[in-house]
Parts: C-alpha cells; structure tokens; sequence
C-alpha cells in the first residue's frame, strides 16, 4: 500500500502507571492505561518507551524493573516521593469490578513537558495518552510534538462531559471512547460529537457488543471475537495498542484519512488482540504479593 510505514512503529505512552490490587487473589499487578498500551506495542514488535512519575516506594520499584525487563525504556521519567497509584480490583465471573483507587504521585505532581521532554516526545510515531494522566492542561504542547496523539477518554461520565471533550479533542489523531454501557445509537452520536469537537477520528469499544469507527465521512464497524474470558483487566488497552500500529502501518498520519477496508481490518486486529488479553491475568502478569 502507498504510503505504508516501514519498519518498527515508535510508541511512546505518557502518563498513568498504578498497581490494580486483586483483593480476591492477594496480589498487586502493574498496570496503568498509558503504561499497557506501551507494553501491549512491544510485544506486537514495536519499540516503545513510557514517560511519567514513579512513586518512591516498593509498587513504583517493581513498575520500573517489570518495564525494563520488558524493553520499555523509561529514562525520561521521573521518580517523586510518594505513592505509586492502586485500584483495588475484584474479578466475578472473568469480569473485573473496580472498588477504591487513588491516582497517587502520578496525578499529583504529573510529569512536566518540558521543551526536552517534548523533543524527546517527537522522535516517536504514536503518542498514547489517557484520562487519569492528568496532563489536559500540556495537551497544547503535546499535540503538535507528537506526530501522531491518541487520547483515551476511558468509560467514566464525567469524561463525557461536554466541556471536558471539548477541553480535549482538539489535541487529538484519534479519540477512544469505551461506550459499552450506552446503546449504539448514543454511543455513534457521542462519537460524532467528539469529531465535531475537533478529533480527527474517533474509535468506539462496546465490548461484545463490537467497535466502530468513526472518521467524518461514516461509521465502519467490526464485530467482537468471542472467547472464554479469565480476566478482562488490559483488553481495551491491548484493542487500542493493536488499532493504532495496524492504522500506522497502513500509512495513517496526521491530515491522511484510512479507507473504510484498512480501518475494518484494524478493527479486526484489534478485536482479536483484545481477546487474547483476556486470557492473561492482570493486565500484562507479574504478580507480586499484596498483604492487605
């Protein structure tokens, strides 16, 4: 295909690193949005870094060493005193259900974009970002480093909000919305909103119900792939990482729209990279005991 990339994509994910702690298991796994999409690139072959705030204590240690061990580079990050994130996370039935949280040090004192930062930024094909990064505010500065941005608006209402989406989209190659709790009538008007707000595309997750996404001109859809599911913590992070490299390889940039068969086909990849992952347990392994 004309204007296919060559090579490794660079992905770069800013932002959120936490422990989701499983109180029904005793064991904390390392995790966070942006932190899985960096790992679920790697392990598609791509080279991938994580830029964030660590905390100082024994969660934010293991984060750092699991990354290294896995080839992400972390060297631009920072480490602060005080708390690496947690949320507390039960599974019933291979679903998981969330309880408390705490963004911790990350979202208290969030890594600063700097002008070296952001040239470091710059060297990377894919920018992932995601809503409890808290880095709305640099969003400006991040957008036109980045070749290409991606945002994930998670499935929380409050980022939903019309004035957050507006805040938002404008920095954005392209929107995830996680929309299984909304039918899809809802769900394709809060997409075409999102556009209108000022993404470039938009990418809707509805779990079994499929995906879809949306470019301006109309919706191309894909159905989920269905399999017997041990935990589900990572599989939109592995859906999101899957749809991004495939759109890049396929020659996606910023201003270049994809034709409806190529986004089909990376919707494709993504549903089945998201039923893989549910099969891991936590969202990438590397359990370590938690003691309550």
């Amino acid at each position: 295909m004309t204007g296919a990339a060559t090579g490794p994509a660079r992905v770069l994910g800013v932002g959120d690193n936490v422990i989701d702690r499983f109180l029904d298991r005793g064991v904390y796994y390392p995790g966070g949005n942006s932190v899985n999409v960096a790992v679920f690139a790697r392990r598609a072959g791509a080279e991938a870094a994580y830029l964030g705030v660590f905390g100082d204590d024994d969660p934010g240690s293991h984060i750092r060493g699991v990354l290294g061990e896995l080839g992400i580079a972390t060297d631009h990050s920072v480490v602060r005193a005080g708390e690496t994130g947690w949320c507390d996370v039960r599974v019933v039935d291979g679903d998981r259900v969330f309880g408390d949280w705490s963004g911790g040090v990350t979202v208290e004192r969030p890594i600063e974009l700097t002008s070296d930062v952001l040239a470091y930024a710059s060297g990377f094909d894919l920018v992932h970002v995601s809503a409890y990064a808290a880095l709305e505010p640099q969003l400006p500065a991040l957008h036109p480093a980045a070749r290409l941005l991606v945002f994930d608006f998670s499935d929380e209402p409050e980022y939903r909000e019309d004035g957050y989406r507006a805040q938002v989209a404008p920095w954005t190659d392209l929107a995830v919305l996680s929309a299984a709790q909304l039918p899809w009538t809802e769900a394709e008007d809060l997409a075409r909103d999102t556009f209108a707000k000022g993404a470039r595309m938009v990418l809707l997750t509805r779990g079994l119900e499929g995906s879809a996404v949306f470019d301006g001109d109309g919706f191309v859809r894909a159905a989920a792939v269905r399999v017997e599911t041990v935990d589900t913590m990572g599989c939109g992070d592995a859906f999101i990482a899957s749809f991004m490299l495939s759109a890049h390889a396929a020659g996606w940039s910023r201003g270049r729209r994809l034709s409806p068969a190529v986004l089909e086909a990376a919707l494709h990849d993504a549903a089945k990279a998201a039923a893989e992952q549910c099969a891991v347990e936590g969202a990438f392994g590397y359990p370590k005991e938690y003691v309550q």
